[in-house]
């Protein structure tokens, strides 16, 4: 028996081989084109698991060495680089559960670790806030960081605020998290506006006059239609991906993917297995239902609660989203919308587990070399690595020039405006 195993060993390292070699080759290519063109990630929580298991001090990690072995993170300075990431959007989120002065309290705080991230490393990292920044930062060799926004509830319903964060370096806003704001609706969320309110409306106006992108991952699908339609400006989703291949209301549905080709926006996939597997996002359902039935039958009794959901757990084990299911979601995109509207937001660091394959942010040439050996040109690399969203940042930037004589908008959001 053992010298069976040793043979299968033997023979199995021997297929491997060439084919380890192909993939090697195969992402050493990726690393080539990706000197040449900036690698942008659209959504990082990084600054969040700094604030939550580091004291919001870039100084308690040692993000130089790779810190896969010793700590939870995803995100490290050896990983970026072995990831090829040339540019990196920081979210600055903060839950939907705040209440809003306080969320835009931290919001700013959560600004200021992204700033204390650059200056910790100003030979790796350098705050960008235009295309031509990106461009620039990425000649020199470094990282550009720019800042996203993560929840409109931020804004405390207030223009002005809106445009103190984007002064502050924030460059896109999603519009909603996992709750419906008082003056738009999201995805995971009961409805309150049918898509956006009219303030709402005023919000995403506000940002195109700004420059500010309008990021839809998060948002219902009425609302993405309805911002569609008000932008003078191409639209982003941050970290979204295809609702036909993985149906969880937080995904773009094909109607709305056929829509951003007319904006000229790009939908950045994102990597959260409960949101590119359909296994997994059953099986997430399958654990919240039960979750909420042990809690009704053994209320005031937290133990009980968690003593059958383990076994739960234990007789229904959880599947794992793969990489092929990262690259499916990203076919998918492309052959809807195109290959000018597809892009990567990975949501590292924002997520609990990944998909196999995709353990952090060195991921990224195992998956462009992936799309390359399924016929994908250099030339498409270099579309969703960082291409499209550089157009589209120029658009949004181009569009805020148009309007550079107006005046800021003094809407507000009605006193009766708020949902009960």
């Amino acid at each position: 028996m053992i010298r069976t195993a040793l043979l299968a060993a033997v023979s199995l390292a021997v297929l491997s081989g060439p084919a380890l070699a192909q993939s090697q080759a195969d992402e050493a290519r990726v690393l080539q084109i990706l000197r040449r063109t900036p690698l942008i990630d659209g959504h990082n929580d990084l600054p969040w698991a700094l604030r939550q298991g580091f004291g919001n001090d870039p100084y308690r990690v040692d993000l130089t060495t790779n810190l896969a072995a010793t700590t939870r993170l995803h995100t490290d300075i050896p990983r970026m680089r072995a990831g090829g990431v040339g540019g990196q959007f920081w979210s600055v989120y903060v839950p939907a559960s705040m209440e809003p002065v306080e969320a835009a309290k931290a919001t700013f705080e959560q600004i200021d670790t992204v700033k204390r991230i650059v200056a910790a490393h100003p030979t790796v990292f350098e705050i960008a806030t235009t295309a031509d920044d990106i461009a620039r930062i990425h000649k020199a060799g470094r990282i550009a960081s720019l800042i996203g926004m993560e929840g409109g509830y931020s804004i405390d319903d207030s223009l002005g605020l809106l445009r103190e964060f984007y002064d502050s370096g924030a460059r896109y806003m999603t519009l909603t998290h996992s709750k419906t704001t008082t003056w738009a609706d999201s995805a995971t969320d009961a409805p309150k506006w049918g898509g956006l309110s009219p303030f709402g409306e005023q919000v995403v106006k506000e940002m195109n006059r700004l420059g500010m992108m309008v990021d839809l991952s998060h948002v219902s699908e009425d609302t993405m239609v309805d911002a569609i339609r008000v932008s003078t400006a191409p639209v982003i989703f941050s970290h979204s991906s295809a609702r036909a291949v993985t149906a969880h209301p937080r995904n773009v549905p094909d109607a709305v993917l056929r829509m951003v080709p007319q904006n000229g926006g790009i939908v950045m996939v994102t990597f959260v297995p409960g949101f590119i597997s359909e296994k997994v996002r059953v099986w997430g359902a399958g654990r919240a239902a039960e979750d909420s039935r042990l809690k009704s039958l053994n209320p005031g009794d937290p133990d009980a609660v968690k003593a059958g959901l383990a076994a739960w757990e234990a007789a229904n084990p959880a599947p794992n989203a793969t990489l092929e299911d990262v690259v499916a979601h990203i076919q998918h995109v492309r052959d809807v919308a195109g290959i000018d509207h597809v892009g990567l937001g990975g949501d590292f660091d924002g997520v609990g587990s990944l998909p196999v394959g995709v353990d952090g942010v060195d991921a990224y040439p195992r998956i462009l070399a992936e799309l390359m050996r399924r016929g994908w040109t250099e030339a498409d690399i270099r579309k969703i690595s960082g291409e499209n969203l550089l157009r589209v940042m120029r658009g949004v930037e181009q569009a805020a020039t148009a309007r550079r004589g107006d005046r800021p908008n003094l809407a507000q959001l009605p006193n009766d405006g708020a949902p009960e």
